[in-house]
């Protein structure tokens, strides 16, 4: 190939048989004229899809704030004339702190001990054989536990709380979430930690770590993706959970919020704005939670995707 200097002398140059010339870039003009065209199906698609899941979500946080007397007088998307706080003033000065707390304690009392235990035996089986290799035996015990829903068991459940002397008690619900939410969570973290290359885990044995050390300063660092993951997911479930406080207590001291939201809508059935401000509360821890963990969430959940 002959090129020109700017001196005007002509050089030859000899391009190797493994060397090619790369293809000069094409902005986005060039690209749709060569016959790639947008997706306009897929985008309306989208933007329908967008709407179903915004506007009910505006209705609910505009009608919070309207008054009882303008609710069913105005258009029911029409943001309030007269925004005003009385709906949320009045779910908190009734007993919506105490239901607040109880699910707090439901939640961390069933999320932490779950995902401590599941993390552990997701490392016992994926290391299984260096440590209890029986434990890969068993894995397939908590794969059953994905194929059992909480329906068929709720009896069970109800009988085995009774003869416990737990009926009507936090512990109550905190157990049988526990054991519901270990299944799944093995499931995830087993895949996670097996892609930690095993090098790494020889090195840490050859400067003289235990299988301890190993699991918390090597395994759970490189998993917490994973682990927030799991840790957002059981804590929506155990959060929203209706089933369980609603077979295993009775008193209203021992309610959790969605328990409280339909207790709430039979003591508002009328006021649409209180019991909407109810279902606003509850939503805040969770969503705080997400702004919190969004980025390890959204990183496992796309390497999820990958495997």
């Amino acid at each position: 190939m002959s090129l020109t200097t700017p001196t005007g002398l002509k050089r030859t140059e000899t391009l190797g048989a493994g060397h090619r010339r790369r293809p000069p870039a094409r902005n986005g003009k060039q690209s749709r004229a060569l016959g790639e065209r947008p997706n306009w199906l897929g985008g309306i698609a989208g933007w329908l899809w967008l709407a179903v899941v915004i506007v009910p979500i505006y209705w609910i946080v505009i009608t919070s704030f309207k008054a009882q007397s303008s609710y069913y007088a105005s258009n029911p998307l029409a943001p309030p004339t007269e925004p005003t706080l009385d709906n949320y003033r009045m779910v908190v000065e009734s007993d919506f702190p105490l239901y607040f707390v109880n699910s707090l304690i439901v939640t961390i009392g069933a999320v932490v001990p779950a995902v401590a235990v599941a993390f552990m035996a997701a490392y016992a089986i994926v290391r299984g054989s260096t440590i209890f290799g029986f434990l890969r035996r068993v894995n397939s015990l908590f794969l059953m536990g994905l194929a059992i829903p909480l329906q068929a068991t709720i009896i069970p459940i109800y009988l085995i709380i009774i003869r416990l002397q737990l009926y009507d008690s936090l512990t109550a619900l905190i157990l049988p979430s526990i054991a519901f939410a270990i299944p799944l969570s093995v499931l995830v973290l087993s895949n996670f930690i097996r892609d930690v290359p095993k090098e790494l885990f020889e090195s840490m044995r050859l400067d003289g770590a235990s299988e301890m050390a190993t699991l918390w300063r090597l395994a759970l660092p490189l998993t917490m993706p994973a682990v927030v993951t799991v840790t957002i997911y059981n804590a929506l479930t155990v959060w929203n959970g209706f089933l369980l406080p609603l077979i295993l207590t009775q008193s209203p001291d021992k309610r959790t919020l969605p328990l409280a939201l339909w207790t709430f809508q039979g003591q508002y059935s009328v006021n649409v704005p209180a019991v909407l401000a109810s279902v606003v509360l509850t939503t805040l821890p969770i969503l705080i939670l997400y702004v919190v963990g969004r980025r390890q969430l959204l990183s496992g959940l796309t390497a999820g995707f990958s495997k």
